[in-house]
């Protein structure tokens, strides 16, 4: 098994930003990403709707011979990583919004959180919030609207711009300095965001944080791969046009197939 691939999968192409921590963490590994954009987003579905597409996902990366899946988009994570967890004998990598270490070391005690709708109203990212927020205003936003801006290539558009704008400025009055990210695709729209913002709020994603549990897990369960560098295979699939994504990771220096793919 230790040179079987790492499976990810998300609503498209956002759960990248996560694979590409995971190249870098673990360069010896190779790597089957999924990007479900047909589907995406998934933060506006049912949480019965996005559990049946999480078991699709996983079913097509265990066929391909996975020995671990990172569940690279928090919606699915917070909504189907506990039944993805039971059914299925191989270890599963979860996203959650890092709001313990935004809490932690606020000093103006209220933090920002830009989430799917399908993320802050799941019982998973309710009970980490509670859990590490008692004495913290915490301000959650839906960031509706911006993943169909993202896979649609739009990431600098004025639409994308305008929605920002919207949902971040009105956080500034509450004094927040730290701003989760809780959707995988968000962290492509890091530049603008800290454009409204300014540099007084740090940002936090969760990608270096996912990259070094998932190599955490491999060698807790002896599944670390013994591949030379240059034979390490990158293959994502993506069953929409794929052409946003061979443009999201066209400067990813690894050798990768990009295979746009009916599932």
């Amino acid at each position: 098994m230790n040179n079987h691939p790492i499976g990810l999968f998300d609503s498209g192409i956002g759960g990248t930003s996560i694979w590409k921590e995971v190249i870098k963490v673990l360069p010896n590994e190779n790597t089957i990403y999924l990007a479900d954009g047909k589907n995406a987003p998934y933060g506006e579905k049912t949480s019965e709707e996005i559990i049946a597409l999480s078991i699709k996902n996983t079913e097509f990366l265990i066929a391909k011979g996975c020995k671990i899946i990172i569940v690279a988009c928090n919606t699915a994570t917070t909504n189907a990583i506990d039944y993805l967890r039971a059914t299925y004998p191989i270890p599963f990598i979860g996203i959650e919004p890092a709001i313990k270490p935004a809490a932690l070391y606020s000093k103006t005690g209220a933090i920002g959180i830009l989430a799917t709708k399908g993320t802050l109203s799941s019982k998973l990212f309710e009970k980490t919030a509670n859990e590490y927020t008692k004495n913290i205003t915490k301000i959650e936003q839906d960031g509706e609207g911006l993943v169909p801006l993202i896979e649609g290539g739009k990431l600098n558009s004025p639409e994308t711009q305008q929605l920002l704008t919207k949902y971040l400025k009105p956080m500034l009055n509450f004094n927040i300095d730290h701003l989760v990210l809780g959707c995988t695709h968000y962290p492509y729209l890091i530049p603008q965001i800290q454009q409204i913002l300014g540099t007084q709020v740090k940002i936090i994603d969760s990608g270096e944080a996912v990259a070094k549990q998932t190599k955490a897990v491999l060698e807790k369960n002896n599944l670390l791969a013994t591949i030379i560098p240059n034979k390490v295979k990158h293959t994502l699939y993506i069953n929409s046009s794929k052409a946003v994504l061979e443009n999201i990771v066209k400067n990813v220096s690894v050798h990768k197939d990009i295979i746009e793919q009916n599932f």
